[in-house]
Formats: structure tokens, C-alpha cells, sequence
């Protein structure tokens, strides 16, 4: 009787009604600025602990992942850290800066996802394992020069966000008959809702004009190869989803399971090796799965 009442009130929407809850979603506003003293001192030519360290003590939020991080797993330190100064120390500048994008923007991912009933941490440790991922991948065909393909891996699902902040009845539908549908989880969110999560993600971050990369990783980041712009990037993005979903790391509310053959057979593989040999593909492809294997423990220490 529950399906039957819902499939009478949830209709597909028309793209005007899409995107009027859209336009009325809140924007993240940490992606706009993502605490820019700190940042600037992340990028001077000296850098002082001291004044790191100082920066970060300004937000408690910051200051509780990085003492956790530290003290993960994963750095195997002997004994606890409880000092930010050798926090800092410990972590090197890239891994800072990273953290301080994480921090404020996860942040707004669950303001913005509100109260619908989902493992939401499960799911920022996806989008944070797959950020990761990104990079990782990215470095081995070229030298990233600042932090957008991690920034785009990080928001590559905020169309599923996107879903259950403005339309929250049909996000809890799609997610109820996921488990038994035989199709993609693309095909039920048009079906039930009437726009999948990649282009409402895309319609979110261009309404609020972020940068076109962002836009591009949201709309194309499951198949990179129709993207016109940027394809590297959104490449680096979906191995990095697909292995990230491989190892079960995480939760990205997609429950169709991925095979090693998917991964090693994405086509952003032949977007960043056009002409390689398939022995440095193989070298490329183990050093990434080594950067999937330090992931819990990485992202126990942040989430």
C-alpha cells in the first residue's frame, strides 16, 4: 500500500521544477573560500610552523581531524601526538592543505544533506577516499599545480546531496527500491525522479558559478570521455570512484558491485595512456592500488 501511495504523489519533475529547487538550494559556501589565511601561508615561500599551527587552533573543527589523522593507523607513530606544532610536522604541507579544504567543505555536505536518514559518513569518507584517489592517479601523468582535481574528486557525487536536500522524498524512493532494481542507479533517478545526480550535480555548481572543472567532474565523471574540457581530471576521478567503490571503502549509496576488470578496464585509463606501454600502465595501476590500500586508515583519521 506504501509503494502504491507513493507512486501516485512522486512523479518525475520537469526540468523547471528541477532546477527552481535547485536555485533555492544552499550554496557551499566554504568552496568560495576555504580558509584563506591559512592557505596563504600554506603557499609562501617560508613557511612557519609556528604560524600554521597558530591558524589551525582558530578552528576546533581542523584542530580535532588533524590530531586524529596524526595519530592514525597509517603514520604509526609510537606515541600519541597532542602537539599541533608536531602535527604540522608530521604531516608536511600538502596533507595541511588538503585537511583544511576537508574540513569546512564536509561540513557544508552535511548541513546541506539535512536530516535524511542515510550513513552519511559513510558516504564523506567516499567522496574524501576518492579525492584522494585522484590525486594519486592524476601525479603520475603530470604535476597537479594547485588543489582543484582533489577538490573535484571531493565534490564529484554533490548531485546525491543535491537530491536529498531538495528533493528528499524522491531520494529516500530511489534509495528504498535501489537494492532490487536490475538497472543503473542513473536510470531509477531519471525514472523516479526525472534528472540523474550527475546533471543535477552540474546544474548545482554552475548555478552558483563554480569553476567550470568542478561543473564538468559532476556531469561527466561516469564517463569521461564525453566531457569537452578537462578530461584528464574527471579521467583521474572515475578510476579513483570505481576503485574507491571496488574496496568498499566508504559509501557512495551506488550499490552495484565493482569488479577489478572495471577498474582496470575504465576508459579514463586510456585518456591518461593514450599510447602507453602496458607495462607502465600495470606500474601506474599497482601504485595507485597501494594508494587504495593506506586509505582506512587514512580516512579514520579524518572522518
Amino acid at each position: 500500500m506504501l509503494t502504491a501511495n507513493l507512486e501516485k504523489i512522486l512523479k518525475p519533475l520537469d526540468s523547471d521544477k528541477i532546477n527552481t529547487r535547485i536555485r533555492q538550494c544552499p550554496r557551499l559556501p566554504s568552496l568560495n573560500s576555504i580558509n584563506s589565511a591559512l592557505r596563504e601561508l600554506l603557499v609562501a615561500d617560508q613557511r612557519y610552523t609556528a604560524q600554521i599551527a597558530e591558524v589551525i587552533r582558530r578552528d576546533p573543527s581542523l584542530t580535532a581531524r588533524l590530531l586524529r589523522l596524526v595519530n592514525s593507523v597509517y603514520y604509526g607513530l609510537s606515541n600519541p601526538i597532542n602537539s599541533i606544532e608536531e602535527a604540522v610536522f608530521y604531516l608536511g604541507v600538502r596533507q595541511i592543505r588538503q585537511l583544511a579544504m576537508v574540513t569546512p567543505v564536509i561540513e557544508d555536505f552535511q548541513k546541506l544533506a539535512g536530516n535524511a536518514p542515510f550513513a552519511w559518513r559513510d558516504f564523506w569518507q567516499h567522496c574524501i577516499g576518492v579525492a584522494i584517489v585522484t590525486r594519486e592517479v592524476l601525479s603520475a601523468v603530470q604535476t597537479p599545480p594547485d588543489e582543484v582535481d582533489y577538490v573535484a574528486g571531493l565534490t564529484h557525487d554533490v548531485g546525491k546531496i543535491v537530491m536529498a536536500s531538495a528533493f528528499p522524498d524522491h531520494f529516500s524512493e530511489i534509495h528504498r527500491q535501489l537494492p532490487a532494481y536490475q538497472g543503473s542507479l542513473l536510470e531509477l533517478e531519471e525514472t523516479i525522479l526525472g534528472i540523474n545526480h550527475c546533471e543535477l550535480g552540474a546544474r548545482y555548481l554552475e548555478n552558483h558559478m563554480l569553476p567550470k572543472v568542478l561543473v564538468e567532474t559532476a556531469r561527466h565523471h561516469h564517463k569521461p570521455e564525453a566531457a569537452s574540457h578537462h578530461s584528464q581530471i574527471i579521467a583521474a576521478v572515475q578510476i579513483a570512484d570505481l576503485l574507491v567503490r571496488h574496496a568498499q571503502i566508504g559509501d557512495s549509496l551506488n550499490k552495484s558491485a565493482i569488479t577489478a576488470e572495471t577498474c582496470s578496464q575504465a576508459s579514463g585509463w586510456s585518456i591518461l595512456y593514450p599510447a602507453q606501454h602496458p607495462a607502465e600502465l600495470a606500474i601506474a595501476q599497482a601504485n595507485v592500488m597501494r594508494c587504495v590500500d593506506r586509505l582506512p586508515s587514512i580516512l579514520e583519521g579524518l572522518v
